[in-house]
């Protein structure tokens, strides 16, 4: 029970699913001087026992999470496929009549999605809430307006378009129902609302619990997500499932009537029906998993560790600080966090307090990798080919293969 009520329907009744403790802001990577003025949060995945929606009882403020963000999108080659796949298919199916068709991403960070759009003959603009990522999409000449997305942001932007894209920004909303309220305002009667998020079967199906941080509010399944969107009078058309960031869930939404349902959105909703995805029982065997992924990812570092072997983790994105602080992982165990992203250069993990270094700046190589950046296995892999035949161990504590 909590006195949260439910971000998508308002009403109050709970179920607790799964507790990872207290816990820092996941992106909230600091240098050492500031780790005293650390905060911790609840972080605390709970059921809506009305609508079924997946969300965090706790929201810390937008504006410490989001206004000196630090990750970039850029940085992968897997993303920037993934965002041209993604904007040539929409393009294909939905633009290639228009002359020059108007494009918004909202939450468009570096501009690496909206670049696809650019290249494609779109009219594009962003809206990107911290400072220094717009910049950047700035000065690679992606129109960016430095802003929260809201309501009050549609109106002052005032043009309407014929796509809006949300990549993985859906389910960070604080102000949620103003910014469904924005995309309904700035999409043209018969345009399409692009919306990309971590699909919850999935999270369930790979044991991906990690992918809980404070920037995920929300959890969404077909179901839970059409809840809200015919709150405020949009409605879903069509999805398919990408393989991105683990496995995520790519729909097609507008206004009602002015689009076909797709067959593959019906079979969709039977399959997350048959799994019973949003059912209480699925989500509590989907936390007895994660306590067992937990015994099995310590019990690896142990065995290493009592060898004498040295274990480094591989990347650090935000999800991989919610595996170190709840697995109790840190720098006494892995010393060093490999990365690529220059931002976080000299800083240290939120919690747990582990170094990051650059990964081409390595003092040594270690004979294990954690890798935290398991949503791009394909890549990692590939990259560290060599470090492979050389008979480096890299360990995946989450690994949508094994699904």
């Amino acid at each position: 029970m909590t006195s949260l009520i439910c971000r998508v329907c308002d009403e109050r009744q709970f179920d607790l699913i799964i507790d990872l403790g207290d816990q820092p802001w996941g992106n909230g990577f600091i240098p050492p001087s500031q780790i005293q003025d650390e905060k911790s949060y609840p972080l605390r995945l709970m059921r809506c026992r009305s609508c079924e929606t997946a969300q965090l009882d706790f929201t810390v403020p937008k504006e410490e999470m989001f206004v000196n963000h630090t990750y970039l999108s850029g940085i992968t080659k897997t993303l920037e496929t993934h965002f041209r796949e993604t904007a040539e298919r929409a393009t294909d199916r939905f633009l290639k009549d228009k002359p020059k068709p108007r494009v918004l991403d909202i939450g468009s960070n570096d501009g690496m999605q909206l670049q696809q759009y650019k290249d494609l003959g779109c009219d594009v603009l962003g809206v990107e809430s911290a400072i220094y990522v717009s910049s950047i999409a700035v000065k690679s000449g992606i129109p960016t307006t430095n802003s929260f997305f809201n309501l009050e942001t549609a109106h002052e932007i005032g043009d309407q378009f014929d796509l809006i894209n949300a990549s993985g920004v859906f389910f960070h909303l604080e102000e949620l129902h103003s910014v469904c309220e924005g995309i309904k305002f700035l999409l043209k009667p018969d345009g399409v609302f692009v919306v990309q998020f971590i699909y919850m079967k999935l999270m369930q199906d790979n044991i991906a619990f990690d992918q809980i941080y404070h920037e995920h509010l929300l959890y969404y399944t077909l179901k839970t997500i059409n809840t809200l969107l015919k709150r405020h009078n949009l409605e879903m058309f069509d999805a398919y499932v990408s393989p991105i960031h683990g496995g995520s869930m790519i729909a097609y939404v507008g206004h009602p009537r002015h689009h076909e349902k797709a067959e593959n959105l019906a079979s969709l909703i039977r399959e997350e029906e048959q799994s019973q995805t949003n059912s209480l029982q699925k989500y509590l065997e989907f936390a007895e998993a994660t306590a067992k992924s937990r015994e099995k990812t310590n019990s690896w570092l142990k065995r290493n560790l009592e060898s004498g072997k040295v274990v480094y983790g591989l990347g650090a994105p935000v999800k991989g600080n919610t595996l170190l602080n709840y697995f109790g992982i840190g720098p006494e165990k892995v010393p060093y966090l490999t990365e690529r992203n220059p931002l976080r250069k000299g800083l240290v993990s939120p919690g747990k307090h582990i170094p990051v270094i650059m990964d081409d700046e390595l003092p040594k190589l270690p004979d294990a990798y954690l890798v935290l950046a398991w949503n791009f296995k394909e890549e990692i892999l590939k990259r560290h080919a060599t470090d492979i035949v050389n008979g480096i161990e890299f360990f995946f504590p989450v690994d949508p293969s094994d699904a």
